[in-house]
């Protein structure tokens, strides 16, 4: 494991300390299932918003649960492997539950960042940042890059064959 990956204890005393030295922290979830340009793309647009980018990611019963029994392609291990090699991601976590919200309550981030597919009165996390004073940013300029489109397109080509 590298010194990115963090249980949550460990990322809270991390986020207080870094908090306590004016560190603005931007955080963000999801599965990350099969890692594609669209993900590098965004994590990139979500770092450059502070100091410290927060990812946490959907353990694999929570990915199952959002998408499904043949889903997560890749296990929570290797996603968790792979993301720390990004230089944009500064400390992981991973979840079990279906949305950040226990997380985000837990950190209280200064910057709360999701994907522009996503409407800020449907994050389930919402209610949570605004009640701590924290802030949303949707990140617009990555759209049609999914996992799920990626997915339908590998089906497809095998379809065609």
């Amino acid at each position: 494991m590298t010194a990115k990956i963090m249980q949550l204890d460990e990322l809270k005393a991390q986020a207080k300390k870094d908090k306590a030295e004016s560190e603005l922290l931007v955080f963000t979830n999801g599965c990350f299932d099969i890692l594609h340009v669209g993900h590098i793309r965004y994590l990139k647009k979500a770092a450059a918003l502070g100091d410290k980018l927060i990812l946490a990611v959907n353990s694999d019963s929570s990915v199952k649960s959002l998408k499904g029994e043949m889903r997560p392609f890749v296990p929570e291990s290797e996603r968790l492997e792979m993301l720390a090699a990004l230089e944009m991601v500064d400390y992981l976590v991973s979840f079990a539950e279906i949305d950040a919200t226990k997380l985000i309550r837990e950190i209280e981030p200064q910057i709360y960042v999701k994907g522009g597919d996503y409407r800020i009165e449907d994050l389930p996390e919402a209610e949570t940042v605004y009640n701590y004073g924290g802030k949303i940013v949707l990140v617009t300029e990555v759209k049609g890059k999914s996992t799920t489109n990626l997915i339908q397109k590998i089906k497809q080509s095998k379809n065609e064959k």
